[in-house]
């Protein structure tokens, strides 16, 4: 299945049902008066999150989605039926904004969650509700109101409690695959994960967190190199960041300050979060070397620097009772998991 975080849809509510002009023509009733029924409501446009879904792709080969018109009235006082409503069904942490991506419409963070896009038009009202002593037989009837149509654009930022960063190659996926049952494409090419991926971290009953890869980062994703920055927004929700630093890199150092910067020009509170910093692949050097790598990144970041490795399982499993650790700090608080909405593709 492929993978799609972002959708422009349009979306159009029911028209409503016109009234109808009838008048009662029986056998031996001479003054049957007028009996045309009202018209019935357009149907509306919801949007529910569900679970089970973590991608936008139904929407690529359905761009359009309009509910269904309001029966008309008719004869014996009889209403039409209510149009058919629309119900777009998206993934737990799907954001709807309005053609210009500019307003936050709805935030579906949570499953279950349902709102009203659009509602449906009303439906006409028909002659019976305009008789009265002086208009005794009339003659008119009023029309359904018209739906509402809109474009709106669907953003999806996945629900994760931790997320991966680091340049391409620095062992990100090989780390999800080894703490969760995820299963992403691992090679020893740049850029093998093109689309976020998604791992339960299990440590025990009782802690238990969700941890996003997000495709690497190159110097310019900012401006577009690379993949860009497109998909960040998958860990504006994140309660804490890992920061994956290739130990085999000639400098250490310049690639933990290229992703610092690109953070920085995306804004959106990333640059703010917890950062834990490890140095991967830590098992592919000797231990002095390693050492000299870890001290230099902790003096230039200003902070701890664990060794790792997702090959060995070597610091794993403390780095991930580390972020844990900043995940229950966070719920504690109960501050927003959302940074302020500040994305632009």
């Amino acid at each position: 299945m492929k993978f799609l975080d972002q959708c422009k849809i349009y979306i159009r509510s029911g028209d409503g049902g016109g009234g109808a002009v009838s008048f009662r023509r029986e056998k031996f009733i001479e003054y049957g008066g007028p009996d045309g029924g009202d018209g019935g409501r357009g149907g509306d446009v919801w949007i529910e999150a569900v679970d089970g879904l973590n991608t936008l792709i139904d929407f690529r080969y359905q761009q359009h989605f309009k509910a269904g018109t309001g029966g008309h009235g008719m004869g014996r006082n009889r209403s039409g039926a209510r149009g058919e409503d629309v119900t777009l069904r998206v993934p737990v942490g799907t954001q709807v904004l309005d053609e210009t991506r500019e307003t936050l419409l709805a935030d579906l963070d949570q499953p279950g969650l349902r709102l009203r896009l659009l509602a449906g038009g009303n439906g006409g009202f028909g002659n019976t509700h305009f008789k009265g002593p002086v208009n005794q037989a009339p003659r008119h009837a009023n029309p359904g109101l018209a739906g509402e149509e809109a474009w709106i654009w669907l953003r999806l930022k996945l629900i994760a409690d931790v997320g991966l960063v680091g340049l391409p190659n620095a062992g990100k996926s090989t780390l999800l695959s080894a703490v969760s049952a995820a299963t992403p494409k691992i090679a020893d090419y740049p850029f093998t994960t093109l689309s976020p991926n998604l791992g339960v971290v299990d440590l025990s009953p009782g802690e238990r967190f969700v941890l996003a890869d997000v495709p690497g980062l190159i110097e310019g994703a900012s401006e577009g190199a690379g993949l860009g920055t497109r998909f960040l927004g998958h860990l504006e929700r994140t309660a804490v960041l890992i920061h994956l630093v290739d130990a085999t890199e000639a400098d250490p150092v310049a690639a933990w300050r290229a992703i610092r910067q690109e953070l920085s020009a995306y804004g959106a509170g990333l640059a703010d979060k917890p950062e834990l910093i490890a140095l991967n692949k830590a098992d592919a050097l000797t231990a002095d070397a390693a050492e000299g790598h870890r001290a230099a990144l902790a003096q230039a970041s200003g902070r701890p620097v664990r060794l790792v490795s997702g090959v060995s399982g070597a610091g794993v499993r403390e780095l991930m009772r580390a972020a844990f650790g900043e995940v229950r700090a966070r719920n504690e608080a109960g501050t927003p998991a959302d940074a302020p909405e500040d994305w632009a593709p």
